[in-house]
């Protein structure tokens, strides 16, 4: 008798009388259908937070190697560090001094006269300090030719000290009048220029400038909290 007619032939009432190749055929299906069973509701979520978390050890990896390398190299990087913040600091020492600065303010003023300029405003501003420098803002105000410009920026650049002038919100127009009517050909034929706006100029900070400026602008601690403002008093309809 086959397989098929052992099937066909059970006798529900009586399963310890199957045959074996029956038993054998149940069992593993079972198994299957326990193990399936388990796979889907349990292993399948479990393996897919599995490759989640393999991906996530790949990236941690990668990072770790990353900040390995950077730590090795650490004292490399520091020591670079301080280099280029001694180079900057030996840059800045060539800029002028503050005790430098006015005499340098002449400078420029004089250097401008000289070259045939009309200096009808040079007005220097409050002084900003910076971390390792300062600013000082001049306002200006100028008559002169392109060349007598042009002479003025190479009298600036052959001072004694290095001296750097920034530029904002500079304007320069041909003056009215001149006989010239656009830029182009005022610049051409030698015609009066007016140079107007504030330049910039900058100075060396030595450490306790620095210094004091930060703790200067630091908020103090300890410093007791304003007290609110009290409310207005409201007016009532009698009192008006």
């Amino acid at each position: 008798m086959s397989f098929f007619d052992d099937l066909r032939n059970l006798d529900r009432n009586n399963i310890g009388g199957w045959p074996k190749s029956i038993k054998t055929f149940f069992s593993v299906l079972i198994i299957s259908v326990i193990l399936l069973g388990g796979w889907w509701f349990k292993i399948r979520d479990q393996q897919a937070d599995l490759e989640q978390k393999q991906k996530q050890e790949e990236t941690l990896k990668k990072d770790f190697a990353t900040k390995q390398q950077k730590v090795v190299n650490l004292p490399a990087y520091r020591k670079q560090l301080e280099d280029m913040k001694e180079m900057l600091r030996t840059m800045l020492r060539q800029l002028p001094s503050k005790t430098e600065m006015p005499d340098l303010l002449v400078d420029i003023s004089q250097t401008a006269l000289a070259a045939g300029i009309v200096v009808d405003l040079f007005q220097p501003g409050a002084e900003v300090v910076k971390e390792f420098y300062a600013e000082k803002p001049i306002q200006l105000k100028m008559l002169g030719t392109y060349h007598q410009f042009g002479t003025f920026i190479s009298g600036v650049a052959s001072l004694p000290r290095v001296v750097i002038l920034t530029m904002h919100d500079v304007s320069l127009r041909p003056v009215k009048g001149t006989g010239s009517a656009p830029n182009a050909p005022a610049i051409a034929s030698g015609g009066q220029l007016s140079l107007e706006g504030t330049v910039k100029t900058y100075r060396y900070v030595d450490d306790d400038e620095a210094a004091a400026a930060q703790a200067a602008a630091a908020p103090k601690k300890g410093a007791p909290a304003k007290k609110p403002a009290p409310p207005a008093a409201k007016k009532g309809a009698n009192d008006a």
